[in-house]
This record gives structure tokens, C-alpha cells and sequence, in this order.
């Protein structure tokens, strides 16, 4: 099953409502990855520019939007930034793929002039 990284940086509000209320919010989502088919591998508080970072099993790209705007409705996140993930076999599968696919990168036609 694909595996994905999910960063999540809370609102003010959702900061507020936890010093409140401290919970373990992993538990809470974890229902909401089993619904769409998966699970949280992991999950970790996090500082900078994200607060919080999971690693996820989901069956396919859909259900992985499908959660990122779940959570962004909620109102709880100010921004949510998904990268799905390759294992090492994948991306050397890619990198051979890329070697095969005759792409050549644009070059300038422009000589240069005295």
C-alpha cells in the first residue's frame, strides 16, 4: 500500500483548544485512515514550520486528498502539505525510467555575439 508524509501546522485556535484539553490526536485520527482504508504508520509532535508529522498508509492518491481536505474543512489546521512516498525499489525503478525516456532539457538557440 503507498505511503505517504504528512506535515500539519495547527491554527491558534487549535493550539488553545489543546493547552485546554490535552489529547492524543493521533488516536483521534486514526478511525478517520481506517474509514478511508488505511493507517497511520507513525505519528510525531514536531517544531518549525510544522507541528505535526505522520507517515500513513492509504490506498491510493484519492484517499490521501480526501483526508487532506477533511482535515483543512475542520478548521483545526492552517496548512497541510502531502508528499506521497517511494520506497527505494520505486525510485530506482524511476530512476531507470527517466534514463529511458529520452528527455532532453530546452537549450538556448542564442549565440553569443562580440
Amino acid at each position: 500500500m503507498p505511503h505517504f508524509l504528512t506535515q500539519v501546522a495547527y491554527t491558534e485556535q487549535a493550539w488553545q483548544s489543546l493547552l485546554a484539553n490535552p489529547q492524543n490526536r493521533f488516536e483521534a485520527l486514526r478511525p478517520v485512515f481506517e474509514k478511508l482504508g488505511g493507517r497511520i504508520v507513525n505519528a510525531w509532535f514536531a517544531f518549525g514550520d510544522y507541528d505535526v508529522v505522520l507517515i500513513s498508509e492509504l490506498p491510493d492518491n484519492v484517499s490521501a486528498a480526501a483526508l487532506s481536505i477533511a482535515a483543512s474543512a475542520g478548521g483545526a489546521c492552517k496548512s497541510i502539505k502531502t508528499t506521497p512516498l517511494m520506497d527505494a525499489t520505486e525510485g530506482v525503478e524511476a530512476l531507470r525510467r527517466a534514463a529511458a525516456s529520452g528527455y532532453q532539457a530546452p537549450t538556448s538557440r542564442r549565440t553569443a555575439t562580440a
